[in-house]
């Protein structure tokens, strides 16, 4: 029970940021003076509506998302003679492009403030995976035994502790081993692989860089390769990483800020490899194992929003709300009609092309002719409906859980 109330409560977040979107161009709209005709909230059938000034006001059946109907959006737009004079196209290309990326921009603030409630009330995940040491601890060096069914025996008088005994410390950042750049935990740990005796460890301390000599120990560490448990040497200066941030009410807002720079980047790059994933989404509906690196639809985030009510992650439902807000921020900018940022690429373009005839000593052209756009707008609408369709039947048959 409290997973599918988890799930609602989900569906009504997500719900909710879309017609925060929506209020986000209805907004700055009216502010420059444009009509907006039309605000609701949900799609389908209308439950009630009421009208203020010249703007109707409504809710619908279907809580996913809104609509804002701004007169004049594009030439094609059909406007009764009063609406003609504050049609938006008429409006200058900076005011118009305020208003197409005032959507996502209200997604921005929603996930940044979602994050500060995160980082001011429980923590932030180390997102960007940067080697922050939490503890130094000894490095066993001995073979650990194949049998991983037996607990690993404890720290002993003859385990070196090479961090700690360098003057490492919790909360220093490594930058470098021996002037290579280390960025991630990983990166550290591949960098540390090979190496045995004194290095040179370059660590950001109080926001000063540092440099230590740390006698790197050789250690079995037990790896997989092609499935197969298998002792391989590793050189280990023996450090913990730092997995969560925790802060208080001011310094929540710099981690916040960190973390939004972190989120954003992996945002994109989920972006750039998208359509390499859409394949794994496609067998899983066939029955194969879901990636859990695969894309989501909405109906998959609600379930992902269950589990973790459902378990009481209260600081994973935010993570995902935010990590959302996010996307379809991000998303909603790319310059393809009809997404917010295809209508900017088209005010864009319209600026670029008068400034052109002006040099020339041309008058500006008139509004871009939507209908000339309207096949490349069909194909992005189809494509875009076609892989909804293939996630939220991937999510209702095979959706991926919170483990």
């Amino acid at each position: 029970m409290i997973f599918f109330i988890g799930v609602v409560l989900f569906a009504l977040g997500i719900g909710l940021s879309v017609a925060l979107h929506e209020a986000g161009h209805m907004f700055t709209a009216k502010w420059f003076g444009m009509k907006v005709r039309r605000y609701f909230i949900g799609f389908g059938p209308k439950i009630f509506s009421f009208r203020r000034g010249e703007t109707e006001y409504g809710l619908k059946a279907i809580p996913g998302g809104g609509f804002c109907d701004i007169a004049g959006m594009t030439a094609l737009d059909e406007m009764t003679p009063d609406e003609e004079k504050n049609a938006m196209y008429r409006y200058p290309a900076w005011k118009r492009v305020i208003v197409m990326a005032a959507g996502s921009v209200t997604h921005f603030i929603l996930g940044f403030i979602i994050l500060y409630i995160l980082a001011a009330t429980i923590s932030l995940p180390n997102l960007a995976d940067r080697p922050v040491v939490a503890s130094t601890s000894c490095v066993q060096s001995d073979s650990i035994d194949m049998d991983t069914s037996k607990p690993r025996p404890g720290c002993t008088p003859n385990d070196p502790n090479p961090a700690a005994q360098a003057g490492l410390r919790a909360g220093d950042l490594i930058v470098a081993v021996n002037g290579t750049e280390t960025s991630t935990f990983p990166e550290l740990r591949s960098t540390l692989k090979p190496l045995s005796g004194p290095q040179r460890i370059t660590v950001e301390r109080d926001g000063t860089e540092q440099t230590f000599t740390v006698d790197v120990t050789v250690a079995q560490r037990l790896m997989l390769r092609d499935g197969n448990r298998v002792l391989e040497p590793q050189g280990s200066i023996g450090v913990v990483q730092q997995r969560q941030f925790e802060y208080d009410a001011w310094s929540a807002v710099g981690g916040t800020i960190s973390f939004t720079g972190d989120m954003f980047a992996k945002t994109w790059e989920g972006l750039i490899r998208f359509p390499e994933r859409i394949p794994a989404v496609v067998r899983a509906i066939g029955g194969g194992e879901r990636d859990p690196d695969t894309p989501v639809s909405v109906v998959g985030a609600s379930i992902l929003g269950g589990d973790a009510v459902e378990r009481g992650l209260w600081d994973v439902v935010l993570l995902l709300l935010a990590s959302l807000n996010f996307f379809i921020g991000v998303f909603n900018l790319l310059p393809l009609l009809p997404l917010d940022g295809g209508h900017i690429a088209v005010i864009v373009y319209e600026k670029i092309r008068n400034a052109l005839r002006r040099m020339r000593g041309k008058p500006a052209g008139g509004p871009v002719d939507y209908s000339k756009l309207m096949a490349v707008t069909m194909v992005v609408v189809f494509i875009g409906g076609a892989v909804m369709l293939l996630t939220i039947t991937a999510d209702i048959v095979n959706p991926i859980r919170l483990n």
